[in-house]
């Protein structure tokens, strides 16, 4: 993983796992604590900033990861490219492009952000709450992937029209229709109307 002020003072020097901190923000997305990433996620949920990437490639088709079996919090659902949490004092920009080369193994090209959006989702399955102050991403994908199996269970590129067939047939992540719709504009620009998002 590529060493960054962020990403040092979340490294452990004996090998063990460190606590995962998340940054707590009040409605206008405004640091106003931490907290322990499965802590705030535990119902009702804490809000705490977080990012979603939406990558396409030069046809104009959206690229979907199914999340890996084994993470703890919606496994394997479809969801969008790429999603997670900045570390407190992290740049959500700069978050957005190292979780997308850890999960996928590419820099995304014309990343550019696309806006917030506030929601509360609860998960059914799991119980745990994406109480979330959301930074929006959107992009190219012009790189070969290189999926971390830990973390991605499979990807695909898909169109408009695949989508809503892709959507009505598997599970997708609770958070996942909020996020894309509220992507559309932003997504609309960089794939133009023909692309149909």
């Amino acid at each position: 993983m590529p060493t960054t002020p962020a990403t040092a003072a979340h490294s452990s020097s004996n090998g063990t796992a460190e606590a995962i901190m998340l940054e707590l923000v009040d409605e206008d997305g405004t640091t106003i604590g931490i907290a322990e990433k499965l802590a705030a996620h535990q119902a009702p949920g804490q809000l705490h900033r977080a990012f979603s990437v939406f990558l396409f490639d030069e046809q104009g088709r959206l690229l979907l990861q199914r999340r890996a079996l084994g993470k703890y919090h919606s496994p394997g659902v479809w969801s969008n490219t790429c999603c997670g949490h900045p570390y407190p004092g992290e740049a959500p920009f700069a978050a957005a492009a190292r979780r997308t080369y850890e999960e996928l193994g590419i820099s995304p090209s014309l990343l550019a952000a696309a806006g917030t959006v506030r929601y509360n989702h609860p998960d059914p399955v799991s119980g745990l709450v994406e109480q979330e102050f959301n930074h929006l991403f959107v992009g190219m994908a012009q790189e070969r992937l290189r999926p971390d199996p830990e973390e991605v269970g499979e990807t695909a590129f898909v169109t408009a029209g695949e989508l809503a067939d892709r959507h009505a047939a598997a599970p997708f992540s609770a958070w996942f229709m909020t996020v894309l719709d509220a992507a559309r504009p932003a997504i609309r620009e960089l794939t133009g109307p023909s692309a149909g998002w």
